[in-house]
């Protein structure tokens, strides 16, 4: 075990659990996705050794080389974006999939969960910060899309998913992530279930306290617990 990606670990949990409190939030409502992108399987493999539970990817390539050579327990995310293509490999590996940003994705993960008699865990991707250079459906189209996916048999829609905008003050990014909540809220009528449309996936190493200030249910960690890594 290394000590100091342990150490990190509990930074990063003992700042999660301050940021929840801080909001009057319980801190086991929060769940701690740890993202290992360009993150080696042997380090992977000590973060769940030492309690992290949640394992995020942002490739299907990298998620197979890894996935069978990481051992311990862990749920998978796929966090980045999904091409339709590769969505038969990907429910190999991935327990939930938080970047669902088009119809015919929505269909095709369907689909594939039907032929293999399950239900695939889904979150919608929303582009909250308008930025071209990001995916994600526009704001306005979020209700509709709903409405388009939540009867498809393969799916589960547990709820909502954003990248915030890259800014130097976390506060900053409060409008993304409080827009993902008021979309949320504007959605719980539309849907019904214990366990649909329960998420909000939001913030990342910057800025995750705002996003738990802001109703964050999930946050997508890499950089404060397993270091810089490379960027290619």
């Amino acid at each position: 075990m290394t000590l100091a990606l342990a150490e990190r670990l509990e930074a990063v949990n003992a700042r999660i659990r301050r940021a929840a409190e801080h909001s009057g939030r319980d801190p086991d409502s929060i769940t701690l996705v740890g993202v290992t992108k360009f993150v080696p399987p042997d380090a992977i493999e000590e973060a769940i050794s030492c309690g992290l539970h949640h394992v995020g990817e942002n490739r299907v390539q990298e998620a197979l080389k890894k996935h069978s050579a990481v051992h311990g327990e862990a749920c998978w995310h796929m966090v980045g974006h999904l091409q339709r293509n590769k969505v038969r490999r990907a429910l190999d590996i991935f327990d939930v999939v938080e970047s669902v940003d088009s119809e015919r994705l929505a269909v095709a993960l369907s689909d594939e969960a039907g032929r293999r008699g399950t239900v695939v865990d889904v979150l919608i991707e929303v582009n909250t910060s308008g930025e071209t250079t990001k995916f994600g459906l526009a704001p306005d189209d979020v209700a509709r899309f709903i409405r388009t996916a939540f009867p498809l048999p393969g799916l589960r829609l547990r709820g909502l998913m954003t990248v915030g905008p890259l800014v130097e003050d976390p506060e900053q990014a409060r409008a993304s992530f409080r827009m993902l909540r008021r979309l949320a809220e504007a959605a719980a009528g539309s849907v019904t279930g214990d366990d649909v449309m329960e998420e909000l996936s939001m913030g990342m190493t910057a800025d995750f306290e705002v996003a738990i200030e802001e109703g964050s249910t999930i946050v997508r960690i890499g950089t404060a617990i397993f270091g810089l890594r490379p960027t290619a």
